[in-house]
């Protein structure tokens, strides 16, 4: 299983220090998010200040983009890292697509995502091999690429691309298209093992591939302390008021208390959300142990079902011993 870190939320000019710390603490993989900046410009940075470090976007928004827009930055920072370099995807729900990006949201989520990893492949195909752009699809028509705007090979070009999601859609079409799988933070163990896990293989099957062909990369709540508890708490109630994230909560039989934090969240009453979340949703969806025991617990909790493992808490130099001391202790046990 490897460790991987998430970036802060932070501007660029702290990228380096915190690319630099990330490879010397050991960290397999650091990834950037899409949240408050954009997620493929600090990766040009980790790729010039690191030499060892995997990096990638986990993640960033596809339908906000065109797939030639993300096809030309995942080339240009697969060149730079010598294929260090992960594409993520995720889709982001309909509200934020539309009223945040300003685009429009599709008939199917599964088919477009499809045709944009596609179209994304078939840029990378002609730039590497010369083989003639021509995708023809329900949401795309790709087939301009003169010399000019060919960027031409590469030496690495076999770029990796996961996909994120928390229902069972897109967990399917990873398994038939993709190297990874990004789980949606809001889980519990029994959902990825019952839900996640059966969907991905279903697409695997479908394609005469191996559930070894895709890397389940997993970023989980830990709480060592009240006030981490207590924060835990809070960005669950949010996630679990998403309609869309529904089928997580409707596992364990809360579908009522998804329903009333929809409710509180469409009145912008977010103060009163997390006291909806039990002492039994917190232990689902968050390990709660010592610090002493988190590497141990982790393995445990996530033991057949993580090929990558992040923790919700980003990396900060600031305790950089600290995180020293628990990756080490994370690989050896």
């Amino acid at each position: 299983m490897k460790f991987d870190a998430t970036l802060p939320l932070t501007g660029l000019k702290d990228v380096s220090a915190i690319a630099k710390a990330a490879e010397e603490v050991g960290f397999d993989a650091l990834w950037t998010q899409e949240t408050q900046h954009d997620p493929f410009l600090p990766c040009a940075l980790i790729a010039e200040h690191t030499t060892r470090l995997h990096f990638g976007t986990a993640i960033a928004v596809s339908f906000a983009r065109s797939p030639a827009n993300i096809a030309y930055a995942a080339w240009d920072l697969a060149a730079q890292s010598d294929g260090r370099f992960i594409l993520g995807l995720g889709t982001q729900v309909r509200a934020h697509i539309e009223r945040r990006f300003g685009q429009p949201w599709p008939d199917s989520v599964t088919r477009k995502l499809r045709e944009q990893i596609q179209v994304i492949r078939a840029f990378w195909d002609c730039w590497q091999n010369g083989t003639k752009l021509n995708y023809r699809g329900e949401y795309y028509k790709i087939t301009l690429m003169s010399p000019f705007f060919n960027p031409g090979p590469i030496q690495h070009p076999n770029i990796r691309i996961y996909i994120a999601g928390v229902n069972t859609g897109l967990a399917r079409l990873a398994g038939e298209l993709c190297e990874g799988f990004h789980v949606h933070p809001l889980h519990s163990a029994r959902y990825v093992r019952e839900v996640i896990l059966p969907a991905m293989e279903e697409g695997t099957i479908k394609m005469g591939r191996k559930r070894e062909d895709v890397s389940v990369s997993i970023t989980a709540f830990v709480a060592t302390t009240p006030e981490e508890m207590n924060s835990a708490r809070s960005q669950i109630s949010f996630y679990a008021s998403t309609p869309s994230y529904r089928q997580v909560m409707d596992l364990h039989g809360w579908a009522s208390t998804a329903e009333k934090l929809s409710a509180h969240a469409a009145r912008g009453e977010w103060t009163e959300m997390p006291t909806l979340i039990t002492d039994e949703m917190l232990n689902e969806f968050c390990l709660m142990t010592e610090e002493s025991k988190m590497a141990v617990e982790l393995r445990k909790r996530y033991a057949g079902i993580a090929d990558r493992l992040t923790l919700y808490v980003p990396f900060v130099p600031e305790v950089k011993a600290r995180w020293g001391r628990f990756v080490q202790y994370f690989k050896t046990y």
